[in-house]
């Protein structure tokens, strides 16, 4: 589904070639490498959810080189950005980046098992049924043990808790009524409902917060 969204919700520059560059995805990236080798197992099989430019798919890809990584998104630009990104890296541990939509059933046949997925700073951009449609699917997709690790801005217990995420998540909910911030308390219901235990809210940079949860 194509979602109206603020220009405020996703801004990449084109730079040489393919390649786009995102400043969030520059200010975070080092934050979320440091993360993922802290909780992420360190061999096997990721699948990065939106990838958008490329950027965080280069540096997890260097953070854990032992893992063999597949790089998504569904727009055809960010598709060509991930591939630049990663061919300038030389980096062989990284799959071409192929075209997937999380929010729509069925995938997981396509990626399962995994070891490991990551998604960053998608959540907010679609409804809660698709939502749940993503988390369903990973849960699907992830073999015994596999983690699943969620990162970007939420509620916390119904709460937004800094001026920035109330403007923010007002902008989303004025472009589309469906969209938005969600709840720390619905995310471990979903996240229950779907198979996965051990879940860790970890506090990140810039009032984001990274769940992390594994395949029961």
């Amino acid at each position: 589904m194509t979602r109206k969204l603020p220009s405020t919700a996703s801004v990449a520059i084109a730079q040489d070639g393919a390649k786009l560059h995102a400043p969030a995805a520059a200010r975070n990236a080092l934050a979320l490498s440091d993360l993922l080798v802290n909780h992420a197992p360190k061999a096997g099989r990721a699948l990065e959810i939106a990838s958008g430019t490329g950027q965080h798919i280069v540096e997890f890809a260097t953070a854990l080189p032992e893992i063999h990584w597949q790089p998504t998104d569904i727009e055809a630009e960010r598709l060509a950005s991930i591939d630049a990104h990663v061919a300038e890296a030389g980096l062989a541990n990284v799959a071409p980046a192929a075209h997937l939509n999380a929010s729509e059933a069925g995938w997981h046949g396509t990626y399962a098992p995994l070891d490991l997925i990551v998604l960053v700073n998608l959540l907010h951009l679609i409804s809660e049924a698709e939502v749940r449609t993503v988390i369903t699917e990973a849960a699907l997709a992830l073999g015994p043990q596999g983690v699943l690790v969620l990162y970007g801005p939420f509620k916390r217990e119904g709460r937004l808790t800094s001026d920035g995420d109330v403007r923010f998540d007002d902008q989303l909910r004025t472009a589309d009524p469906a969209i938005g911030y969600k709840d720390t308390l619905d995310m471990y219901r979903w996240l229950g409902d779907a198979g996965m235990t051990a879940v860790q809210t970890i506090e990140m940079p810039a009032n984001n917060l990274a769940f992390v949860a594994r395949k029961i």
